[in-house]
This record gives C-alpha cells, structure tokens and sequence, in this order.
C-alpha cells in the first residue's frame, strides 16, 4: 500500500481520468475527475495507514478494499475527461462501473426546405444543409409514418419524379400533384407540406385519416389492403408512450430518467415535441446495485446524446440534480455548437413527466425475462444477471462460402439492427470462429462488449473465445452449446434435445425441460438461423460467379486454384495478369484478362 500512497499524494491537480487496479492488475473501476489528487484522495483515510473512507458507501468502500494500484490520464478540459471516461467504460467494461446499453440508433424524419419541391426522408444522422428540419427521433414506427403522410398527401413521391420531368403513375392515381409539369407552384406545393407536417406532429389525426381510408378498402372488399393500414395505424399507435400530463404549450425539450428495480435498472429517454411525447428512447443499465444515482444520469446523458445525431431539443429535464451538470451541459454546449440546459423540476407538469419517465423505466424492467436471467446468471458465476447477450454460429458447404452470424438479444427482445454477417476466408470451423469472434473484439471501441457471449460449439471453441477475450483484457461470460446428434445429424427439438453446456471447464447436461437450456437454445437457433440464410445467399451468388468464370473458358479446377490463391470473387477480379499466371497458369490468364495485357 505504501507505493499506492506515494502514487495519490503524488497526483497532479488536472482534469483527467483515473483507474483502479486490483492486486493482479485486473480493471476495477474508470472515473473522472476535474481535480484529480482531490478527487482520488477522496476515496482513502490516510490515518494511520491507507484505507478506504468509512464514509463510502458498501459497494465503493469493497471497491477501494481491493484497490492495489492507480493508473491516470491527464486532459486539458473536463468537457475531455467525461468523454474519455465514457470511451473507455464501453470498451475495458470495468467491475465496478455502470454499464450502459443503448438499444438502437433511432430515425429521424427530416426534410430539406432550400429545394424547390421538397420530400420527407428518413435519416439517423445530420444532413448537411442549412434549411434541415428534423421530426422525431422515433423509437418505432417510423418507416410507416413516413409511408402515411406520402400515402395521405400529394407530395412528391419519389426522388427519381421531378428529374423525369414528365407525370408518372403517382399522378395518375392521385397520389401526386405534378410539380414536374408546373401543375402546381411552390406556394400551394409548400401549404401540402405544412400538411403533412402536422401529421406527423399529431399522430392521433394521422390515424384517425388511415383508420377512414381503411374502411373506405374493408367496404369495397380491398381486405389486403383494409389489413396493410390496419396494422400501420398498431405501428404508430405503439411508438408514442401515452401521457395526461397537459403541457399546455408547444414546446421542445427531452427527459431522462432511471429506473431500479432489484440489482437491474434502465435509463429512459422521453422526446416532448410540440409539447407532446412522440416517442421514447432506453439503455439498460448493468451493475447497478450500489451505484449513486448522480453517476447513473451522468454517464446516460452523455450516452444518449452521440456525436453525430439530429438535435431538435436543447433542454433537459432531468430526476434529480447529480454531480457535474454544469459539466455535461459545457460537454453538449461543445459537441453540437448549440446552448444546452439541463433542469431538475421540483412541481408542475415538467415534474410529472419526469415521473412518467422514471415510471416507464421501472416497467421495462418488470416486463424483461428476469427469472431466467437470474438463473443464467447463477448458471454461469456472473455477477449480475445478463442484459445483453451475442450468440454467433458459421455456416458453409464442403468448406464453401464460409459464412458467420452474430445476433443481439437484449432485455427479452432479438435487437435485429444490431444482427451482423461475417464473410470468412477458412474451410475450417476452429478457424472460421476464431476469425469472426477477432472481428467482433476488434470492434468493441465502436460497439462495446456484450455480457454473454454463446457460441456454437464444444469446449474447444469456448476456451478460443476465452483466449480472444483474454488477449484484449475484457472479461464477460462464456457458455458454448454442442448439440446432441442423433444418426450423426444435429438434434434441435426443444424439450428433447440433450445438448451439452460448457461454462468455465465444467460440462453440463441440463434436463431436456430445463427453462434455462431452451433459453440457450433459442438463441443458439437464431443464431443458426441467420448464419444458415446468409451462407445461402453467399452460396447462390458464388456459384454465379463460377459460372461467369467457367464461361469464359476457366475450368473447375483451375476456378478452386484460383479462390485457394486469392480467397475471393472479388480479389480474382482486381488480380492483374501476372498474378493470375502465377496462380492457375497463362491460360487462365488470358482467358480473363486477355492475350494482350502487358506482362
């Protein structure tokens, strides 16, 4: 303890980021400071020897019991410090911190008001230009808004119809009004907008207008598409959260709150537009128990609010008043060039949607599967129960087309955005995981780590997974899933199937019944699912290609030399004569690139 003593009497007065280490150099915990040396000494009573303050809390005076060394970074802002502090959670997951998760990125609708005839679009980044105006974000929903007010409206309808210059069969159904032959100006065009604005503004009157044009199809037996409308009036229905808080004014501002329950809790973001809440946004929240709930909102806002997403409101209401707001408000005042305000509402209306904010982030929680979380959690020695999970899975025939799939399950719902496709070069299994899971650790700075990884596979691949984890220092849960074979084929039936579980060496065989294998299962076999329709898709479109290659007088054997050599379809294309020669011979090469090409 003597050189930790030395190290935090030695720290410089600056802003900057600090690290508690244990005694086997593990990462406990990533804070922040505007003063480091008093920040730091903060945590420790000096006399007679360097223990932790009585004064802290349980989980931060364990924390500080196991402390064995420091580590600092010095910034110039403490605009600098927050944001470092914020990377570097996401990417080292430290034991103590809070852990936060955003489910998605959301759309926005925008419109650009400079051009002459303009049309809404979706986006979920800033569009450059000076007459943008953004709608939303929208937590679901959006896609079928932007449809209704196309459908509603006689707007332009595609980007393609003005530049024909010509009426289209928009025009001719009466779902357009024909700028493009000047049969209407740009004054009575706009009034249209102004239309369509206010739809989207008021989405009760948007599916009052659908819910008319639905029995007006039910009536003439159009049910197809009586039903189509039916189901895109649930879509906009479900994307706002339904409040009796009267605002009374038109005003623009969001609302972040957080919610507990037990040792889970969730962050929830509520979007006022035109004083009305249009949707809402969440992250849930991992190692909650024992966290103050000033470091919770800090570390949600600055998650929430991403460099480069649309901002339509600059005030904040917030549950209660934390540490460092004036920080975070000079952070969001840098970050997007705009005046921030961040306010704790004792009374009033802005009290009761902060409410409603705190109440939604509490009924995620209730409505998430906690019960096998927890037994997945007491299954697999984790700390706390996993809110997050990734499953990956390959796929390939006779070693082609070698594909892989990772799919996200977070807080009882598969995030389909968050699903992603890896091309893979090996013919061998080991190998194919190892070059997919690399890929995903390479990416943990963008998108951080999971809680739990499942892989498909025996102890082998788990104790690979474990290494590729162990190489970049992040520590999160392993289960891999053999599947039971039955005459040499794969034995998938749930509440039958015999599957092995291996967790940290230990090999396990649950009852077929067991809650807790089918929940594994279901995610393995999602899993499967998608790395089985993309390797199709791959396979399809590779054969393609060797049919293109064998056309041009390149036989079978010469188009295997030609993939073991380079790897892809696409590295044979960009391949110059000369390599090409070298690979599968002169006639291969001429056959591709032509007798004349320069040697």
């Amino acid at each position: 303890m003597d050189r930790l003593e030395k190290k935090i009497k030695s720290l410089p007065v600056s802003p900057g980021v600090y690290q508690y280490l244990d005694e086997h150099g593990r990462l406990l915990y990533v804070g922040k400071a505007k003063n480091l040396k008093n920040r730091v000494r903060s945590y420790f009573s000096f006399l007679p020897s360097l223990t932790p303050d009585p004064r802290l809390g349980a989980r931060i005076h364990k924390m500080i019991s196991e402390t064995h060394d420091l580590s600092y970074i010095i910034v110039d802002t403490e605009s600098d410090a927050l944001i470092l502090e914020n990377s570097l959670i996401k990417q080292l997951k430290p034991k103590y911190n809070i852990l936060l998760r955003d489910d998605k990125t959301y759309p926005y609708i925008y419109i650009d008001l400079s051009l002459p005839f303009p049309r809404f679009e979706i986006t979920r980044k800033v569009i450059g230009g000076k007459k943008i105006r953004y709608f939303g974000p929208f937590a679901s929903g959006a896609r079928d808004i932007l449809n209704s007010i196309y459908e509603l409206v006689k707007m332009v309808q595609k980007k393609s119809c003005l530049k024909e210059k010509k009426v289209c069969i928009f025009y001719q159904i009466g779902r357009c009004a024909a700028p493009c032959e000047n049969m209407i100006d740009r004054e009575t065009y706009m009034t249209m907008i102004d239309e369509a604005i206010s739809l989207i503004n008021h989405k009760e009157k948007m599916c009052a207008r659908l819910l008319t044009k639905m029995k007006e199809y039910a009536e003439r037996e159009h049910y197809e598409e009586a039903a189509r409308l039916r189901d895109r009036i649930k879509n906009i229905e479900a994307s706002s959260i339904q409040s009796s808080v009267d605002l009374a004014r038109n005003e623009n501002f969001d609302v972040i709150a957080i919610g507990a329950l037990g040792s889970s809790a969730a962050a929830v973001r509520l979007f006022i537009r035109e004083g009305k809440v249009i949707s809402s946004s969440r992250q849930n929240i991992s190692s909650y128990q024992g966290v103050e709930e000033s470091e919770a909102l800090r570390q949600a806002i600055v998650s929430f609010y991403s460099v480069d997403m649309p901002i339509t409101a600059t005030t904040i209401y917030v549950m209660s008043e934390f540490d460092d707001m004036s920080g975070v408000t000079a952070l969001l005042n840098d970050r997007f060039n705009r005046k921030f305000e961040i306010i704790c509402p004792k009374i009033g209306a802005k009290k009761a949607i902060v409410d409603l904010a705190r109440m939604n982030a509490v009924e995620i929680l209730h409505k998430s599967d906690s019960d096998i979380l927890e037994a997945v959690k007491e299954l697999c020695n984790l700390e706390n129960p996993p809110r997050r999970i990734e499953a990956f899975d390959n796929s390939h025939m006779m070693g082609e087309a070698p594909a892989g799939a990772m799919i996200v399950y977070d807080a009882e719902i598969f995030i389909k955005s968050d699903y992603r496709h890896y091309n893979l070069t090996s013919s061998n299994e080991y190998y194919q995981m190892k070059e997919m899971l690399s890929r995903r650790v390479e990416s943990f700075n963008e998108n951080p780590p999971p809680d739990l990884w499942i892989i498909d596979g025996g102890e082998t691949l788990r104790k690979l997974a474990q290494d590729i984890l162990n190489s970049v220092g992040v520590t999160i849960g392993i289960v891999a899933i053999s599947k039971e074979k039955l005459d040499a084929k794969a034995h998938r039936a749930k509440g039958a199937a015999r599957d092995t579980l291996y967790i940290e060496n230990e090999a396990l065989r649950l009852d077929p019944n067991d809650k807790r294998l089918h929940f594994f299962q279901k995610l393995r076999d999602e899993a499967h699912r998608f790395a089985i329709a993309f390797h199709r898709k791959q396979k399809r479109k590779a054969d393609m290609r060797f049919e293109l290659l064998k056309k041009k007088g390149v036989g079978a054997a010469a188009v295997k030399r030609l993939i073991s050599f380079f790897g892809t379809f696409e590295a044979i294309e960009r391949a110059s004569f000369d390599e090409i020669r070298a690979a599968a011979g002169s006639k291969t090469a001429a056959a591709l690139k032509g007798e004349g090409e320069s040697r």
